[in-house]
């Protein structure tokens, strides 16, 4: 149960409204984690789970959607990749199963998607890395924008979400705005809200949980790692780009340097082509994250993870972690109200 939250559920009651669930927390969409029982758990505790489409078939997706139903009628959002060879199928699965939220990453949507979406009755949320295309987004019909900043676990862009929530927060306020990246604590919870943010959102803290279907040694190397160990990956020759991803050090992390070194040095040397060349540096991490999560594999697999791991000390219950965060962001606000001044949470 989760500990009295008054100035927590008036600081946030925009995100809660659009969301529709007692927290505006959203979880993290995470490729093989953010699944039907991570999904759930944080519904059933009053935060708002976020499906990982991922790479996953119309098909398959459909399958997760109905088995999320059925374990719990809380509100939910799918998270879609706008480069998914398949995004205008997933979409209408979304649509088909009365999907409350969908959520589209990875780049800039279509405006075909777009409609479709708003014209299908669910809610969308993008991701905007800048103001001006925060405010594109907006224009262009997105119901709530995601701004994650390079904390974050994965791929990410290149500023801060202390940054982005300077550059962003007080110029865009016609749709709600929720703040991501490096997000571990009810403290900073509480320093957006009163920057002007309607929730947050976070996926490293769950990603451990006790819900989570993530291997025991995958959640262990989330325990044992500091913020320090969650890095983004190298790119050692301008000419040849990497996508930077953050994820705790390992074996692999070692080999895709030395990699890179190797494949560039038989590039120049006339022995491949650059195509061939950034192909074989592409697929490098190609299974990586599955073999991380699923397998176990925590030194040649993929440890996605942001600089938030280090708030990560225990396989917890998710019920467990939004108490332990509600009753911080509450602290938090607590110290920041006139003396006496406790709203009743809005509604």
């Amino acid at each position: 149960m989760l500990p009295s939250h008054p100035l927590l559920a008036a600081a946030s009651v925009r995100g809660r409204r659009f969301l529709g669930c007692e927290l505006a927390f959203l979880g993290g969409a995470m490729t093989w984690v953010s699944e039907r029982n991570l999904v759930t758990a944080l519904g059933r505790a009053g935060a708002f789970g976020v499906l990982a489409c991922g790479a996953m078939t119309p098909d398959r997706l459909d399958e997760e959607i109905q088995a999320v139903q059925a374990l719990s009628d809380a509100p939910f959002g799918v998270n879609l990749i706008v480069m998914h060879p398949d995004l205008a199928q997933l979409v209408q699965v979304c649509l088909d199963r009365k999907v409350s939220h969908i959520v589209l990453a990875g780049g800039l949507p279509h405006k075909d998607t777009i409609q479709a979406i708003r014209q299908g009755g669910a809610k969308l949320i993008c991701f905007a890395p800048t103001l001006a295309l925060a405010k594109k987004l907006v224009r262009s019909g997105a119901d709530a924008l995601v701004i994650e900043g390079s904390e974050a676990g994965g791929h990410v862009g290149p500023v801060s979400t202390s940054v982005l929530a300077q550059e962003i927060l007080p110029f865009v306020a016609d749709v709600p705005v929720f703040v991501a990246g490096g997000i571990g604590h009810g403290e900073m919870i509480a320093a957006y809200l009163c920057m002007g943010a309607a929730g947050v959102q976070m996926g490293t803290r769950f990603a451990a949980a006790a819900e989570s279907i993530a291997h025991p040694a995958f959640k262990q190397a989330f325990v044992r790692a500091s913020a320090r160990d969650a890095v983004t990956s190298v790119q050692i020759d301008p000419q040849f780009k990497v996508i930077p991803v953050r994820g705790l050090v390992n074996t692999g992390t070692e080999r895709f340097a030395e990699t890179q070194v190797e494949v560039i040095g038989r590039y120049r040397r006339g022995e491949t082509s650059f195509e061939e060349a950034s192909l074989q540096i592409e697929r490098f991490w190609a299974g990586a994250l599955r073999r991380a999560v699923v397998e176990g594999d925590v030194e040649q697999g993929s440890l996605m993870a942001g600089q938030s791991v280090g708030f990560v000390k225990a396989v917890e219950p998710v019920a467990d972690i939004l108490a332990e965060l509600v009753a911080q962001t509450e602290a938090a606000l607590a110290r920041r109200a006139p003396a006496g001044a406790l709203p009743a949470a809005a509604e």
